[in-house]
């Protein structure tokens, strides 16, 4: 293929907005899956079929794909004119010309995720609980983003996109339910281990 043929290819407003929506759909669920897997990988719980440590390696390597689509997700926004959406309007939220909030919201989304990036690769020089905290920005980095997907894209109401939607928010909520769900097991099982027992 010629370079000619690239060229062509990335005037085509189609193109783009086919890229954009695209990533910005694979983004969702890739988040759905670090958010929920997040909150399984902080089960106690573990088995021979399925170590807890696979949970942790794959959110940890999901969230970085979700960051490197992330990227290209903000950078084709930006190079798209068919909108005027500017650069830092990826890092300033509401400040945009282009429906300021819906943009605004993926803007929050995309500044929660460096949030926790930033403090996840310099988890150590943070105490547990103050890392914890900030690493829970990230939830509501994934609820930005989902409103924002909804309400700022233009096919929200096909019936494809809004079964995405619904689908990411059960596996969410399972995950949720699954992990609320195993707390007082592991309540009942820390009173009756030894150390729980001298605290007592």
């Amino acid at each position: 293929m010629s370079p000619d043929f690239f060229t062509e290819a990335f005037k085509d407003d189609r193109l783009l907005w086919f890229l954009n929506r695209g990533t910005g759909v694979i983004l969702l669920l890739l988040m759905t899956l670090s958010v929920a897997l997040g909150v399984l990988s902080t089960l106690r719980a573990s088995s021979r079929f399925w170590p807890r440590f696979v949970t942790q390696h794959l959110h940890r390597n999901i969230s970085l794909l979700a960051v490197a689509l992330l990227i290209a997700h903000a950078v084709l926004a930006v190079i798209d004119e068919f909108v005027n959406i500017r650069w830092w309007d990826v890092f300033v939220p509401f400040r945009g010309e282009y429906e300021p909030l819906w943009l605004g919201l993926g803007t929050l989304a995309t500044d929660f995720v460096i949030l926790t990036v930033l403090t996840g690769l310099s988890r150590t020089r943070f105490r547990s609980r103050t890392w914890r905290a900030i690493h829970l920005t990230s939830y509501l980095g994934w609820v930005a983003g989902l409103v924002h997907g909804f309400g700022i894209g233009t096919d929200n109401t096909e019936t494809w996109s809004m079964a995405i939607s619904v689908l990411c928010v059960g596996i969410v909520v399972w995950a949720v339910v699954v992990r609320v769900g195993t707390l007082g097991t592991e309540r009942r099982l820390e009173r009756q281990s030894p150390a729980g027992r001298r605290r007592r």
